[in-house]
C-alpha cells in the first residue's frame, strides 16, 4: 500500500528509520542516482535527480523545484493563472520510500515518485499526486471505500534511425500478429525481465492494432500506486527500447490517421474487502453502490475528457467506431462504449470485476485522471444516481432522435469544447480545488492555442515525441 500521509519537514519518523538501510541496499546494487519523478498538469513526466547518498536529506527536507511547472505546456512554454506560472517561489519534492525501486531498465539508477509540499510544510494545492492521495483518503474516511486500479499502456515502437521528427514503425507484421512478437522478441523479453526485477506484475504484453503498436497490462493496486506504476512502466519501456535502437511514443495519435494509443483506466470499489462490482443484485452482479458509481462517472464524462483526453492530439484518437469510447454509453464488454463493464470469468468475478474507462490516453496525468474519475463516481454514489439503459454494439449507428432518447451523446470533439464542459462542472472543480482546476483550464487552453491553425498531420507531429 502507498503511504497516504503527507510529508513533513524533518521527515516522517518511520521513513527516517528506514532510509539508511535503503541507501545501503541501493549502493550495494550499484545504484548511483535516484530519479525523483512527478507528472505535470500537461501530462509530461518531469524529474529531478540526486546522488544516492543524498536520499536521507531528500527524505528529511525534500528537494527544491519551482512551482512554475504546474503551468508548463507540452512544448515547455508557460501559461499563467492568478496564482501559478510566475518565476517566484519554491516547493519541496519528497520521495515516497514505499514506491522507490532500483531500475532494472536503467542500471545505476533508482526511481521514486514524489509529493510536493510548500516550504512551510503545507500541501501544495497544485500537486496531482497529493490530490489523488486526498481523494483516496477521504473516500476511506467518509464512505468506507477502498479502490483497486490499473492503467493500460499502449505505445508505438519506431526506429531510432528514422528522421528525428518522423516515425517509421519498427515492426512490419499484422495487428496482434506473431510476426511482430518475433521481430521484437529480444526487446520485449528484456522488458519482462526488467518489470519482474522491479516488482511490476505483468498480466500480458502483446502487439496491438496500429502501426508499430504494443500494449502492456499490469496488476491492480491502490489508485496512487497504480498511477505511480503507470509512470514507472513508461520510464522502463523507454529505457529498454533505447538500448535496442528503438524510440517509443505514448502520444494519443502518433499519426493523424488510424487508431491511437490509449491509456484506459480500470477501477473497482471495495468495502470491507468485498468487491462492489460483483455478487450484488444489480446488472451483471453490480451492487447498488457500484451501479451508482458507474452512473456518476457516466454523467460527468463530457467534463472528464478535459482531464482524461487533455491534448489536441487526443481528439485525433477520439473517433467513432475505433474502440476509443466516444459516446456517453455503458455496456458489458462493449468496447465501443465509453464505460465497459468487465465482469471477469466465472469463478474469478469477486476479484476481477471492474469498470473500464476508455476515453483516456497517456497524455493524461494519471493522478488527475484517477482522482477525477473517483470523484465523479463518489458523487454518483452519494446521490444514488440511477444507471441508465445499457448499450450494445456501436453507438455510432443511432440517429439523433434515438440517441437522445437513450441519453447517448458524443463526447467533446475538440479540446476547447472539453474545457467548456469542465468549466461548468462544479463537482470536478470542487474536487480538484481552485488552484488545480484553474491550472487544468489554463494548460488545456494553452495547448489548444499552441496548435491553432495546424492541420491534423501537423498536430500529430507536434506531440509525437512529447509523450
Amino acid at each position: 500500500m502507498t503511504t497516504l500521509a503527507d510529508p513533513v519537514p524533518g521527515g516522517r519518523p518511520d521513513d527516517l528509520m528506514r532510509v539508511a538501510g535503503i541507501t545501503a541496499d541501493l549502493a550495494a546494487q550499484g545504484v548511483h542516482g535516484i530519479v525523483l519523478a512527478y507528472v505535470d498538469t500537461a501530462g509530461i513526466a518531469r524529474v529531478k535527480t540526486i546522488p544516492t547518498a543524498r536520499l536521507e536529506s531528500a527524505v528529511a527536507w525534500g528537494v527544491g523545484m519551482s512551482p512554475v511547472f504546474d503551468t508548463f505546456l507540452a512544448d515547455d512554454s508557460i501559461v499563467t493563472t492568478d496564482v501559478l506560472g510566475s518565476p517566484d517561489g519554491d516547493l519541496r519534492l519528497y520521495p515516497d520510500l514505499d514506491q522507490l525501486v532500483a531500475l532494472a531498465g536503467q542500471p545505476g539508477w533508482a526511481w521514486a515518485p514524489v509529493d510536493r509540499i510548500t516550504q512551510e510544510g503545507e500541501r501544495h494545492p497544485g500537486c496531482a499526486r497529493t490530490f489523488l492521495r486526498r481523494i483516496v483518503a477521504d473516500a476511506a474516511e467518509r464512505h468506507g471505500l477502498t479502490f483497486r486500479a490499473a492503467v493500460e499502456v499502449e505505445w508505438a515502437f519506431g526506429l531510432e534511425s528514422a528522421p528525428r521528427d518522423g516515425f517509421v514503425p519498427a515492426v512490419s507484421g499484422p495487428a496482434y500478429g506473431a510476426v511482430r512478437q518475433v521481430e521484437l522478441s529480444d526487446c520485449t523479453a528484456e522488458l519482462l525481465a526488467a518489470f519482474a526485477a522491479q516488482g511490476v506484475d505483468v498480466d500480458q504484453i502483446h502487439p496491438e492494432y496500429a502501426a508499430g503498436q504494443f500494449e502492456i497490462s499490469v496488476g491492480a493496486l491502490d489508485p496512487v500506486a497504480a498511477a505511480d506504476r503507470s509512470v514507472l512502466v513508461r520510464q522502463t519501456i523507454r529505457a529498454v527500447a533505447q538500448r535496442h535502437g528503438l524510440r517509443v511514443s505514448f502520444a494519443p495519435a502518433v499519426s493523424a490517421e488510424g487508431v491511437g494509443n490509449g491509456g484506459h483506466l480500470h477501477l473497482s470499489c471495495w468495502r470491507d474487502r468485498v468487491n462492489l462490482h460483483a455478487g450484488g443484485e444489480g446488472r451483471y452482479g453490480m451492487t447498488a453502490g457500484a451501479e451508482s458509481f458507474v452512473a456518476g462517472v457516466l454523467a460527468r464524462l463530457p467534463a472528464l475528457t478535459a482531464v482524461t483526453a487533455p491534448s489536441p492530439a487526443s481528439y485525433l484518437r477520439l473517433k467513432p467506431s475505433q474502440w476509443a469510447g466516444v459516446f456517453t454509453a455503458w455496456g458489458r464488454e462493449t468496447r465501443e462504449a465509453a464505460l465497459r463493464i468487465v465482469t471477469g470469468t466465472a469463478g474469478r468475478r469477486d476479484q476481477d470485476a471492474n469498470l473500464e474507462v476508455k476515453p483516456v490516453d497517456l497524455a493524461a496525468n494519471p493522478y488527475l485522471a484517477l482522482g477525477c474519475v473517483i470523484a465523479a463516481g463518489l458523487d454518483g454514489m452519494t446521490a444514488s444516481r440511477p444507471l441508465p439503459q445499457e448499450i450494445t454494439g456501436d453507438p455510432a449507428r443511432y440517429g439523433p432522435d434515438e440517441a437522445a432518447a437513450l441519453g447517448v451523446q458524443r463526447l467533446p470533439v475538440s479540446l476547447p469544447q472539453a474545457v467548456e464542459e469542465f468549466r461548468s462542472d462544479q463537482v470536478l472543480r470542487a474536487a480538484l480545488g481552485p488552484v488545480l482546476a484553474d491550472a487544468v483550464t489554463a494548460v488545456r487552453l494553452g495547448e489548444a492555442a499552441a496548435v491553432d491553425g495546424l492541420d491534423d498531420a501537423q498536430v500529430a507531429a507536434a506531440y509525437r515525441w512529447k509523450y
